[in-house]
C-alpha cells in the first residue's frame, strides 16, 4: 500500500517517580491517501497519544511520523483536528473561532476571500444561521460541527479526530457521523479517528486498528471493512456480514488485547490482519 501517513515504530515514554512509563512502544501504521482509518482499544492503551503524536501536540520519544513525504516535527495547519470537547474561545463567534485559523492558514488571502472560506464551512456543517452566535448560545452538538468547520476549513493534508462524538446524544452523534462524512468526501481528506464505539468505527472507517493494552501498547490487529461508499447505515444494520465484522471486533477487545501480535493466535481470525499488513 503507498503511504500517505507513516508512523514508524513510534515509542513514547514518560519520566515518573518510579521510573520510565512505557505508554506506546513500536508502533507502526501507515494509512493511504484519502483513507479514513480508526483507532479502537480499551481505555488508557495510549490511542489518543497516538493521535497527539501525529497532531504533533505530544513530543516522540523514539521513531518517527512522515506526511505527504516529510517527517513532522510540531504542530501545523497541515493538521486539522478535532477534540471530544471542541474548546472554543467563549468571548469569539463561531465565525471568529472559525476564522483564527483560517487568518493564520490562508494569510495571503485577502479578509473577503478568507471570511468566504470560514461562512462555507459553517454553512455545510449545518450553521448558516447561527455563525454569529457565541459557544453559550450554541448547543454541545452545535459547538462540535463549529469544531469540525473549524478543522476543514484549514484544507489541511489530514484530519485528526479524537473521540469527536463521545459527549453527544445519540440522535446527535448519528447526525454529525453525516456532517464528516459527507465533507471528507467532499475534500477526499485522509482521517484518523479515535473512538471507544465499535459501531462507530465500522460505519465511519476503510480499516480499524485495534490496539493491545498498555502498557507497552501496539498495533493488535487490523480489520478490513469491505463496505461500498457512500453507505446507508439502515442497510448496512441489516447486512450479516456487518455483525460477522462487529463480531470479530469485540472479539479483539474481550479477549486478544492482553497479547501482544507475536502471540495471538491470527490463524483462527482470517478477517483480521497481522500488524504489519
Amino acid at each position: 500500500m503507498s503511504s500517505y501517513l507513516e508512523i514508524s515504530r513510534v515509542t513514547k515514554t514518560y519520566t515518573t517517580p518510579k521510573g520510565p512509563a512505557v505508554i506506546v512502544k513500536d508502533f507502526d501504521l501507515k494509512i493511504a491517501k484519502g483513507e479514513f482509518v480508526s483507532l479502537i482499544g480499551h481505555s488508557g492503551c495510549g490511542k489518543s497519544t497516538v493521535l497527539s503524536m501525529v497532531a504533533g501536540l505530544n513530543d516522540i520519544t523514539d521513531g518517527g511520523i512522515v506526511l505527504a513525504g516529510k517527517e513532522l516535527d510540531g504542530p501545523g495547519p497541515d493538521r486539522g483536528v478535532v477534540f471530544q470537547s471542541p474548546c472554543l474561545l467563549p468571548w469569539l463567534t463561531a465565525f471568529e473561532n472559525v476564522m483564527l485559523g483560517v487568518d493564520q492558514a490562508f494569510w495571503t488571502a485577502d479578509k473577503s476571500e478568507r471570511a468566504a472560506i470560514v461562512e462555507y464551512y459553517l454553512t455545510v456543517v449545518g450553521l448558516g444561521d447561527s455563525m454569529h452566535k457565541r459557544p453559550h448560545e450554541l448547543s454541545q452538538g452545535m459547538r462540535q460541527r463549529v469544531g469540525i468547520a473549524r478543522a476543514f476549513a484549514l484544507s489541511p493534508k489530514m484530519l485528526l479526530l479524537d473521540e469527536p462524538f463521545g459527549m453527544l446524544d445519540s440522535l446527535t452523534r448519528v447526525e454529525l457521523h453525516g456532517v464528516l462524512l459527507e465533507l471528507w468526501r467532499r475534500n477526499q481528506i485522509t482521517a484518523l479517528m479515535v473512538t471507544h464505539d465499535v459501531d462507530e468505527a465500522i460505519f465511519l472507517s476503510d480499516r480499524v486498528v485495534c490496539m493491545t493494552d498498555g502498557p507497552a501498547a501496539e498495533v493488535g490487529a487490523i480489520l478490513h471493512i469491505p463496505f461500498e461508499r457512500p453507505r446507508d447505515r439502515k442497510a448496512l444494520m441489516e447486512d450479516p456480514e456487518y455483525y460477522r465484522l462487529r463480531e470479530q471486533l469485540i472479539d479483539f477487545l474481550e479477549h486478544r488485547a492482553h497479547e501482544r501480535p507475536s502471540q495471538a493466535a491470527r490463524a483462527h481470525q482470517p478477517a483480521l490482519a497481522t500488524a504489519t499488513a
